[in-house]
């Protein structure tokens, strides 16, 4: 019996999963191997560990970080770590990458598809250079370490909120001028997708959507609801997924910025009227942008309906809070009940379960409100606020309060 070979069927489904938070530690590559000369090899790619929010880390200072306890700026802060930058004087052909900048800022949509730029860049013949074309208001500081060589900045009326024909007239003159080698969008629901598809109709080209496993020659992309692989020639235009590639994090590059040449007169046949209010429960938890979530820490869930109400997010549970018949079963968050992608995610008196964590993996901006300071969410969370919920939600939604009646007062 000892010799059976017996089967996994939840590591198996973690393999299949590219999502889930496990799933590059299962299929991890070792990282050293004995090779046919009997020397030990390492391999440099399986290094780093999967974080709890899913996100593989590196820690280049090798545990020699400075500590909670030091003081910044005293003489035992460890000096920060200068990232070698990468410097392209004379390119010899552009990788132009369009950037969602949801917010104004890069998403991790967005950091993975310059990964995949530098990717085609070093698999082709010649000095290559990214560009990052980015329209609107833009609150990013961190171009350069995200792989950036060149910026396009578009900004004005013109291109702000819903605007795809005056952004589809200036990717054209991009084309004119630069004549990129690959263009790269995000294929998102934030405008990468629609905007991917207008350029390749304008420009009579065939793109490759859903695109994750991209190199010089050959593009694999998700089709059939996500369930089979469709494998063609690498394109020059490719809509990409989440995840295509590894996103720059130990290089510097210099963002030089690019002009373009005049720009042509632009028939405007759509007319962005605004968003559309809505009631922020109705929006499904996978599609929430922000989330309150309440947990077993809630006391007051009238209290807790208000501040979602006054704070305009989304409302969520943990499995406790829904097991006790708090709040209804769609409303659970984590790998038991929905995966969420929120910008913003607000834990209200939850502790922090691995299936908790898991199922906000993805999410931008975690903050946590718990009376525990060293429960796992808040080891998680960007920002924790350690305290009574009651309280800490009672001063929160007066302050909210009262910054919308200062306002309307500023208005009148």
């Amino acid at each position: 019996m000892s010799d059976l070979i017996r089967r996994d069927p939840r590591q198996e489904w973690i393999a299949r999963n590219r999502l889930h938070p496990q799933h590059a530690e299962l299929i991890a590559p070792a990282a050293e191997t004995r090779g046919p000369s009997g020397l030990i090899r390492r391999n440099p790619h399986a290094v780093g560990f999967i974080g709890p929010n899913g996100i593989k880390r590196i820690d280049r200072l090798a545990g020699n970080g400075p500590q909670l306890g030091q003081r910044r700026g005293g003489a035992k802060a460890a000096a920060e770590v200068q990232l070698p930058l990468i410097t392209v004087v004379t390119p010899d052909f552009y990788v132009v990458a369009v950037m969602d900048m949801v917010g104004g800022r890069l998403t991790g949509h967005d950091k993975d598809v310059l990964g995949q730029a530098h990717k085609l860049v070093r698999e082709s013949d010649g000095e290559g250079a990214v560009v990052a074309v980015v329209f609107g208001e833009s609150k990013e500081e961190a171009f350069d370490k995200a792989g950036v060589d060149r910026l396009i900045h578009l900004e004005g009326e013109a291109y702000a909120g819903y605007s795809p024909e005056a952004r589809l007239t200036a990717l054209s003159v991009i084309e004119s001028q630069l004549k990129p080698r690959y263009w790269l969008f995000p294929d998102s629901i934030n405008g990468g997708n629609e905007l991917g598809c207008r350029l390749a109709a304008k420009l009579g080209e065939r793109p490759a959507t859903q695109a994750w496993q991209v190199d010089s020659s050959t593009a694999v992309c998700r089709g059939g609801s996500q369930r089979i692989d469709i494998t063609r020639d690498t394109p020059r235009l490719l809509l990409l997924a989440e995840e295509c590639a590894d996103p720059i994090d130990e290089t510097r590059h210099e963002v030089l910025p690019i002009e373009l040449d005049t720009m042509p007169g632009t028939l405007v046949r759509i007319e962005d009227r605004g968003q559309v209010a809505v009631d922020p429960n109705q929006i499904p938890l996978a599609e929430a942008e922000f989330i309150l979530s309440a947990g077993n820490g809630i006391h007051d869930w009238d209290q807790f309906h208000k501040a979602a109400e006054v704070l305009g997010a989304t409302e969520g549970a943990s499995r406790v809070a829904v097991d006790d018949g708090f709040m209804p079963r769609f409303r659970q968050v984590g790998a038991t009940g929905t995966w969420v992608t929120a910008r913003v995610y607000v834990a209200v008196g939850i502790s922090g379960a691995i299936q908790h964590l898991q199922g906000i993996g993805q999410c931008d901006k975690v903050v946590a409100i718990n009376t525990d300071a060293g429960c796992d969410m808040v080891k998680r969370a960007d920002l924790s606020l350690i305290g009574d919920s009651q309280e800490i939600l009672a001063e929160l939604i007066q302050l909210v309060e009262q910054h919308r009646q200062g306002g309307a007062e500023d208005a009148a």
